[in-house]
């Protein structure tokens, strides 16, 4: 078998598994957040969703270094030096650890003042926010030290790990929902407090696991000046896009706060729980190819790396598709199936952040892998995170000006339409990524395949009358003008073979059974 098969099977596997691992994180994620806004209502459901805002711009110091750690982790993998591998990863455990000092402290000299002095936070509810605050910032910290080893595990390309770990975690947050129906005590800090224990139980799983299986994953402690300023060196122009990503989502979060109270928060919050369900299902996908791609960097295969940033791009479209036209078409319907009581906005919100996806997320990703995958990034972070930046003053002047909250994700919209293809411009250089070849096998397939799924069933929403009926005929019309319009205008016809051979495959062993 060659290596290009063996690395399709495993791509394929590895995806399968962590699609086991999604639609039941999913079902149980979409279930506990109906429970918990019910238990908690609009305001506190609005004040977890806020006060994680703040705690999350805590991350744009760490998550520039957690991109650098998995990129050497991953490079030196595919170069195959185990010394340094072993060196990179306990680099990597000390510098998280420093960070988490740093972020601590932080957080609570100038997060605290923030809260307390800036936020728009009922009075009678502040006591409680400060306590879901310091617990955020431990799960934060929690998270912050484990990504070492998941940045080994996604390296390894061992994703049944996520799986069978992703399981447990879900499990244990449905527990929390129970607990939090029958709790005496404030539902808000009870909620915050499970949470951030659930947190510390799933970090020491990670770390056993990957103490067990990869040989590189006990920590020694060892200085490597040369290993560290490389690190560190990545990680601070990595900071800059990381820095822009944050301020456009989280900060301008916090503006919406500001200028609308905090169910504005909630219904942001119902958004993205939303989307980042929706970004899961893509990303398993991603989360498959993208060592792949930083190998094949390492190896200097670059045709092969073009290949795969294209068709993880186009596949990564492809699946988000599935979800957001019926999603986009009946955001109302599903929401009060889902919620019963969706809090205002959260519809529109819904509509504006998936489309926004496909933008910032589902065509990019595959991109900024390979960007990264370099190393060398100082002239693309300048350039993205300068036009980046722009989405938090212009949805200031937006709301300042008295426009509705939605602007703040038009804008966004827009902002990340132009970085896209700033991208591919970039990437030409630092890559030799053609953008032609990006546009004629993602772009080109994509847009019209768009076009044809949300043609038809807007027929049929425009003309049925809302309701359940309705909803049904919507979706099974998405799902089945999506996937004509994937396999004859997405698929070239060796993808097109490749699929009917699988399905010949499937039916054959079923037929035998």
């Amino acid at each position: 078998m060659s290596d290009t098969s063996s690395a399709n099977k495993r791509i394929a596997k590895n995806t399968l598994l962590l699609y086991v691992r999604m639609l039941f994180t999913m079902s149980i994620s979409l279930f506990t957040s109906r429970v918990i806004l019910s238990n908690l209502g609009v305001e506190d459901f609005g004040i977890v969703n806020v006060v994680g805002g703040v705690v999350s711009m805590f991350s744009v110091l760490s998550g520039s270094m957690s991109s650098s750690i998995s990129r050497f982790i991953t490079f030196e993998l595919g170069a195959g030096d185990k010394q340094r591998l072993k060196t990179v990863f306990t680099t990597g455990i000390n510098i998280q650890l420093g960070m988490s000092v740093l972020i601590l402290l932080v957080a609570e000299l100038v997060g605290v003042w923030f809260l307390n002095c800036k936020m728009n936070i009922p009075e009678e509810r502040l006591y409680a926010a400060n306590w879901v605050f310091q617990f955020s910032i431990l799960s934060f910290i929690l998270g912050l030290l484990s990504v070492p080893y998941n940045a080994a595990i996604i390296a390894h390309e061992k994703m049944s790990a996520f799986a069978y770990i992703s399981i447990i975690e879900v499990t244990l947050k449905l527990i929390i929902v129970y607990l939090l129906t029958i709790s005496p005590f404030d539902r808000l800090i009870t909620y915050s407090f499970l949470f951030m224990m659930i947190g510390v139980l799933i970090r020491i799983i990670y770390g056993y696991y990957c103490k067990k299986h990869f040989e590189e994953c006990t920590y020694h402690f060892v200085y490597d000046k040369g290993i560290l300023k490389s690190m560190t060196s990545l990680a601070g122009w990595n900071f800059l896009g990381n820095g822009a990503f944050l301020l456009n989502t989280q900060g301008v979060n916090i503006l919406m706060n500001m200028y609308f109270g905090v169910a504005i928060n909630a219904a942001r919050g119902v958004a993205s729980s939303v989307d980042a369900a929706l970004k899961q299902f893509v990303n398993n996908f991603t989360t498959a190819v993208n060592p792949r791609t930083t190998k094949s960097c390492a190896k200097r295969e670059l045709d092969n790396m073009h290949k795969l940033v294209c068709v993880s791009s186009k596949f990564s479209a492809f699946l988000m598709l599935f979800f957001a036209v019926p999603i986009i078409l009946e955001t109302d319907t599903i929401l009060h199936i889902w919620l019963k009581n969706p809090p205002e906005y959260a519809s529109v919100f819904l509509k504006w952040i998936i489309i926004s996806s496909f933008m910032d997320t589902v065509l990019a990703n595959s991109l900024v892998t390979s960007m990264f995958a370099t190393g060398n990034i100082k002239r693309y972070q300048i350039i993205v995170t300068s036009i980046g930046c722009l989405v938090f003053p212009l949805s200031w002047i937006a709301f300042e000006i008295g426009l509705e909250p939605q602007f703040g994700y038009i804008i966004y919209f827009i902002i990340y339409t132009i970085l896209l293809f700033v991208r591919l411009h970039l990437l030409r250089d630092m890559v030799k990524l053609p953008p032609m070849m990006y546009i004629r096998d993602v772009l080109y397939r994509l847009l019209p395949t768009m076009v044809i799924s949300f043609a038809f069933p807007s027929v049929l929403m425009f003309t049925m009358e809302e309701g359940i009926v309705r909803f049904i005929t919507v979706l099974i019309t998405s799902v089945a003008f999506t996937s004509l319009s994937i396999y004859y205008i997405g698929f070239v016809d060796k993808e097109r073979k490749y699929i009917i051979h699988k399905i010949q495959i499937l039916t054959s062993k079923f037929i035998k059974q």
